[in-house]
This record gives structure tokens, C-alpha cells and sequence, in this order.
């Protein structure tokens, strides 16, 4: 019988105790594995996503909330801003890129983003396949989007209302896939772009080129004309009275300041119907839900956060500090987690210890017997060492495949387009677990292989 037969049937003895000490390093390995996979490319797909954009405008409300439905396409907005908003922020000179968006949809699982072709810009993609979007209601998607959803140019999809798989399907309205952008590592290749008067057009809001004129708008554009005519025909009509009354030079000057003040008045009526106009035109307008931008200079740090925030009514959030915060708060689970996880090893190479220690106390005379047979010191050594090993190795084999499984259940949670777990992919960092591992059960093994190389051949069978 060889060594490692020796070993397997030394472990199958004691299953009972082996069992639990290989269950022990598979659920401390497992929480290691899984907290440093997903720590790790949570951290890089943060850097990766928010790379070339150094501020969010949008809706009042949570910073962070409105960098992760931004950004990272993981909650919801906090609402829309004004689509008017968009062009100052692109003529200042602090700003290098403005990039709009508008969400609202999607199709399972997936975000449709509303924007323009800058939109490639910042996140530095291009289209690998087909064409940008050139018309209302063709769609570039991502690389991921069209493996996951078996998609191709040419093909068609319906939007479903809201940011969830479940929400209404727009039958009405499908879109076309004209492009298909290439792989890039970041949230664009779980997403769906578009341009902003596809997803008006979606939710039935009507809109031109610029701006589509309301029937509020239009009502009170025809009033303001009504009283415009009838008041040139009103002072064309008493400067008729004032020509012909001008021999009575303080008749027409009474007159005339009469005229000068009726005419003020109507002046005033009509401005303040067109300030009121005006302002229900700019309520009615078109929004959108957020602007991500690119600055220009860093002298704009310190400046427009604090000019948009102060002076406009909505808020600048900045994907590096919000993310930062994100990453701290998460941090504090995760290191709680990773020190129950090595409490976890820690038990279970305890575990291996006492079960290798008392295997021993109970296979003496066979040791013995093996050394009169011809079996070295060495062998002995090895045999145990061998049982802690095998022991720990098991364990960390099965700890990967738990850790694999729970990473895949955690990507299947998550939103498709923030899909950035690879489930079954073999990351580096394993094979430092597996080491540690293999570190574990020597330890756990050296004090009874030690023992085992130190059994007394005449001592052991005397005392039988």
C-alpha cells in the first residue's frame, strides 16, 4: 500500500472529524475569496466608470444616489432638471465636456440611456460593429448586452417603463440595432444608448428639434398677439384724435398724458402676461434627467460645484468624493466579514490539529508496527503531513467552488447593467488562498508529524 492510499484510508476512519475540519476551511476560504473578488472589481469598475467625468449635475436630493443612477446605473434618479440647463453649462468655459441623459427605461435589465454621441466621448468607446444612431429610435448597444440577449444589427427590441425587467412594455414603439460598441470594461457594456427625442418619444412627449410648442404655450401666444393688435388699433386711433385736436395745445397735452398712460398700462398688461407666459413655457419645457461633465481646467474644482449648487436649483456631485464615501462604508463590512473569515481558518486549523493529535494517540501500535516492517521516520513524517494537507486542500478546493456559486447568485441580483461580476473566471488571488490553505494544514500537522517521527518502536509494543 502506498503513501497516499495510507493517507485516504487514515482520513476515511475519522470521516466524521475530517468532514467538519474540511467544511471549516471551505467556509473561511469561500468568504475570503468572495470578499476580495468582489472588493476588488467593485473598486476598479468604480475607477473605470467614472474616469473622465468630474461632476454630476441633476435633481436636488441624495449625491451619492444621484452618482450611482448616473454613473453606475444602480438606483434610481432623484428626478429631472430642465433641458435648458444643458447649453449654458456647455458654453462655460470651466467645462470641456456636457453630457446629457435621460432614463426612464429599459429592456430586461438593461438601462436605455438617452443622449448624444458625446456620450462616447467621455467614456472613451467607440462603435465596433454598424453605426452610431443617425434617426429617432435606433440604439447602440453594448457589447455585453448583445451576448447576453443574443442580439444582432438589424434586430428589434421593446422598451419596458421604469428601471426593472417588470415594469410596462412600450409595444408601440420598438427600437432598431444599428451598432454594437466595442468591449470596454466599464458600465457601457451592459448598456443601451440612444438619442434623447427616441425616449420623449417613448413617454409621449412631444418635442421639435429644439422645442415643440404646447397648447398652453400656443393659447397664450395668440392672446398676447390679440392684445398687441388691439393696442396699436387703440393708439393708432387716438393719434388720429391727437392730430386733429391740435389747436388746443392743453386739451391735447391733457390728452396726450392720458394716451402715454393708457398706453403704459397696456405696455405693462402685455409684459406681464408675457412674463407669464414665459415662465409656464419654461415650466412645460423639456428635462432630462442628469448632466455628467468633463472640466476643462482644475481652477473648476473649486468653482462650479459651488456656482451650480448656490445659484441654480440643482445639485454637483462628484463621482470621485461620493465614490470614496461609498467605498469606506462598504469597507467597514467588508473587513468585519474578512476578520470573521480568518477566525474561521483559524478554528479550522485547530480543528485539523486536535483531529491529526488524537488519530495519532490512537494509531500508535501501527506506527509502530510499520517502522518494524520497514517504514522510515520520514515516511511517518510524511504520512501525517500528508493527512493535514489533504485535510486543508480539500478544503480550500471546495471553499473556490462555494465562493464561485454565491458570486454567481450575487451577479445574478445585482442590475444587468451593472453587471460586473465575472462569476467563473479564475482570478490570481486564488491561488494565494489555496496557499495559505496548504500553509494552514502544515501547521496544523508539523506538532503530531513531529510525534509520529518520534514514536518509539520498542517503548509503543511494550506497553500494547
Amino acid at each position: 500500500m502506498n503513501t497516499i492510499q495510507l493517507v485516504w484510508k487514515n482520513l476515511s476512519r475519522q470521516f466524521g472529524s475530517v468532514f467538519l475540519s474540511i467544511l471549516l476551511t471551505a467556509f473561511g476560504i469561500s468568504i475570503l475569496a468572495v470578499l476580495s473578488i468582489t472588493g476588488e472589481t467593485f473598486e476598479k469598475q468604480l475607477d473605470n466608470n467614472s474616469k473622465n467625468i468630474d461632476l454630476v449635475v441633476g435633481a436636488k436630493g441624495s449625491p451619492l444616489q444621484l452618482i450611482l443612477s448616473s454613473v453606475y446605473h444602480i438606483d434610481n434618479p432623484t428626478g429631472n432638471i430642465p433641458l435648458d440647463e444643458l447649453e449654458p453649462l456647455r458654453q462655460n468655459p470651466l467645462v470641456q465636456l456636457a453630457v446629457p441623459l435621460s432614463l426612464g427605461d429599459n429592456f430586461k435589465g438593461h438601462r436605455i440611456v438617452g443622449t448624444d454621441s458625446s456620450f462616447l466621448s467621455i467614456y472613451e468607446t467607440s462603435v465596433a460593429e454598424g453605426r452610431i444612431w443617425q434617426s429617432n429610435f435606433e440604439v447602440v448597444i453594448g457589447d455585453q448586452v448583445a451576448k447576453k440577449q443574443q442580439l444582432k444589427i438589424g434586430d428589434q427590441i421593446h422598451s419596458s417603463h421604469g428601471l426593472s425587467k417588470d415594469g410596462h412594455h412600450h409595444d408601440k414603439h420598438p427600437f432598431t440595432v444599428v451598432g454594437i460598441l466595442r468591449h470596454n470594461n466599464n458600465v457601457t457594456d451592459n448598456l443601451i444608448l440612444t438619442n434623447l427625442e427616441s425616449v420623449w418619444d417613448v413617454h409621449g412627449i412631444a418635442h421639435k428639434h429644439e422645442h415643440q410648442e404646447t397648447a398652453v404655450e400656443k393659447e397664450l401666444r395668440e392672446r398676447q398677439e390679440d392684445r398687441e393688435e388691439t393696442l396699436k388699433a387703440h393708439l393708432h386711433h387716438h393719434g388720429e384724435d391727437i392730430a386733429e385736436n391740435s389747436s388746443a395745445p392743453a386739451k391735447t397735452n391733457e390728452k396726450g398724458h392720458q394716451e402715454q398712460e393708457d398706453h403704459h398700462e397696456h405696455a405693462e398688461e402685455g409684459m406681464f402676461v408675457k412674463s407669464i407666459g414665459a415662465d409656464m413655457v419654461k415650466q412645460n419645457g423639456l428635462e432630462i434627467t442628469a448632466i455628467l461633465i468633463k472640466y476643462q481646467s482644475p481652477a473648476a474644482i473649486g468653482i462650479l460645484p459651488k456656482l451650480i449648487d448656490q445659484q441654480t436649483d440643482m445639485q454637483a456631485a462628484s463621482p470621485a468624493m461620493e465614490s470614496t464615501r461609498l467605498f469606506s462604508l462598504l469597507g467597514v463590512g467588508i473587513d468585519s466579514l474578512s476578520i470573521l473569515a480568518y477566525v474561521i481558518m483559524f478554528i479550522a486549523g485547530l480543528s485539523v490539529f486536535i483531529n491529526l493529535y488524537n488519530a495519532l494517540k490512537q494509531r500508535k501500535y501501527d506506527l509502530a508496527i510499520m517502522r518494524t516492517l520497514g517504514a522510515s521516520k520520514g515516511k511517518l513524517f510524511a504520512i501525517v503531513l500528508l493527512e493535514g494537507l489533504t485535510i486543508t486542500i480539500l478544503g480550500g478546493l471546495i471553499g473556490l467552488i462555494m465562493a464561485h456559486l454565491a458570486l454567481y447568485y450575487i451577479s445574478n441580483q445585482t442590475s444587468q447593467s451593472a453587471d460586473f461580476i465575472e462569476a467563473f473566471t479564475l482570478h490570481p488571488k486564488e491561488l494565494i488562498f489555496l496557499f495559505v490553505a496548504c500553509l494552514i494544514g502544515i501547521f496544523a500537522a508539523l506538532i503530531p508529524a513531529i510525534k509520529a517521527y518520534r514514536t518509539s518502536i520498542s517503548g509503543t509494543l511494550s506497553n500494547k
